[in-house]
This record gives structure tokens, C-alpha cells and sequence, in this order.
């Protein structure tokens, strides 16, 4: 979903895409994957919030789950880049 070169356009495109599929503030599911050496740095991005952690079959990578309540699709936004810039992630 997310790649790091994504321009203000496509940004803009998901915003539009978040704010007719969700009314704000409400709860908004985020779902990640990245290598083990990155789950810390994942966690760091939803603080204190807590997250489920599940590992790979083979145990290199983890899926990383949170439903966090979000009062706009910025908020949204933010988390996405957030996570983007952590080594290997993938958004699901």
C-alpha cells in the first residue's frame, strides 16, 4: 500500500479515500509486516497503545496489529509515514 517515494498526490488520493470510507473520530484498524530487526522500531510508532504481535512461520518476520481510535484521516496519515520509514515494513 504505502511506498516511501509516494508523492503529495497519492496522499492525497488516500485521505480522500479514508474520508469516505470512515467517519472520524472513530477506531481504525492498521496492520503491518516487517522483519523481526524491525519490530521494535514498529512499536515505537503507536507508543503506549497496545499492539498484537504474531510471528512468521519460520519466525523473520511479524504481522503487527492495532485498532487505535483516530479523530481524522490525518491522524491516519501520520502513522503511515511513521511506519514507512521503518526498515523493510509493508502495510497491509
Amino acid at each position: 500500500m504505502y511506498h516511501r517515494a509516494a508523492d503529495g498526490a497519492w496522499w492525497e488520493r488516500f485521505r480522500e479515500l479514508l474520508d469516505g470510507q470512515n467517519e472520524w473520530p472513530g477506531p481504525y484498524l492498521f496492520k503491518f509486516i516487517v522483519p523481526r530487526a524491525g519490530l521494535e522500531d514498529l512499536k515505537e510508532v503507536f507508543g503506549e497503545h497496545p499492539v498484537v504481535v504474531r510471528a512468521s512461520t519460520r519466525g523473520r518476520y511479524v504481522s503487527v496489529t492495532a485498532i487505535m481510535e483516530v479523530g481524522s484521516s490525518d491522524e491516519v496519515i501520520s502513522i503511515y509515514r511513521a511506519a514507512g520509514q521503518v526498515e523493510g515494513v509493508i502495510a497491509l
